[in-house]
């Protein structure tokens, strides 16, 4: 039996101004503005909607000065979802900009590499440089929500459902993993931070928050082998998206892109 084609949505909730030396370990020799958009992103078929990560609120952007456009999880009304309704959320990790908003979606099971969780509440955050990408609080509530028997933990690559699987990758963050969906044009490849940018991955000049620099570039090489070409690959936080892929509804203009039609010009390389 094949395996059921999702709709693919990417939803831009929030962006900051940056500079190109913020973006890659070592900096760039030419340095100039680089702004990064934060995404959530929704899959839904087969009577199903998954919410992959969950962004931050209001708060968390004032505090870290990021410019919150809308709240990702109210922007699901725009797909007739309710949280209330949402069975399953995946994190790809635990990093304040893809965990927080965890207590919106109160009747779901939460998708989580093991050693993310391991990691986010062991003895690598006494150091501020690891620790300074999570919350205290959603980390709290992670654990919380696993002595309520409500996640899920992988060790390593594993299927969600038909057609929906995570894959390992670290690097970033000890417990990273990326998501790869059916569609209608194929499997694409949703990378959170594996790559920031399509230029990271590109390259090989990995982002600067990082655990392990050799897993990070071996992360590159996993987003390559899990699609089937560049086109097929998203990175999780630039605002090419936005550009390449046409606007889930003329609703939605500047708020979400469909991910499972073929982007409008080609990805760079």
């Amino acid at each position: 039996m094949a395996d059921p084609e999702y709709e693919l949505f990417a939803i831009r909730y929030a962006t900051r101004d940056a500079q190109r030396s913020e973006h890659f370990i070592g900096g760039d020799p030419h340095d100039g503005p680089m702004p990064m958009d934060y995404f959530m992103w929704l899959a839904r078929g087969g009577g199903r909607a998954f919410v992959i990560d969950t962004g931050f609120n209001a708060e968390i952007a004032e505090q870290r000065r990021r410019t919150f456009l809308r709240c990702p999880v109210e922007t699901l009304a725009a797909f007739d979802i309710d949280p209330a309704d949402v069975g399953d959320v995946i994190l790809t990790h635990l990093h304040y900009d893809h965990a927080g908003n965890f207590d919106r979606f109160p009747n779901a099971r939460f998708h989580l590499q093991e050693r993310e969780l391991a990691y986010a509440t062991g003895p690598y955050m006494q150091y501020p440089r690891l620790s300074h990408s999570f919350e205290v609080e959603d980390v709290c509530g992670i654990v919380r929500l696993n002595y309520a028997r409500r996640v899920l933990f992988y060790d390593g690559d594993a299927e969600i459902a038909p057609g929906l699987t995570v894959h390992a990758a670290g690097g970033h963050s000890a417990g990273l993993q990326f998501v790869r969906v059916n569609t209608r044009r194929g499997p694409v490849v949703l990378a959170s931070d594996v790559s920031h940018f399509y230029e990271n991955m590109i390259s090989e000049r990995p982002f600067t928050t990082a655990f392990h620099v050799g897993d990070m570039l071996v992360g590159f090489d996993k987003l390559r082998a899990a699609a089937p070409d560049a086109d097929h690959i998203v990175p999780g936080h630039d605002p090419l998206v936005m550009k390449l892929y046409p606007a889930a509804g003329p609703e939605l203009k500047g708020v979400a892109v469909r991910l499972d039609v073929a982007p409008s010009g080609a990805a760079p390389t």
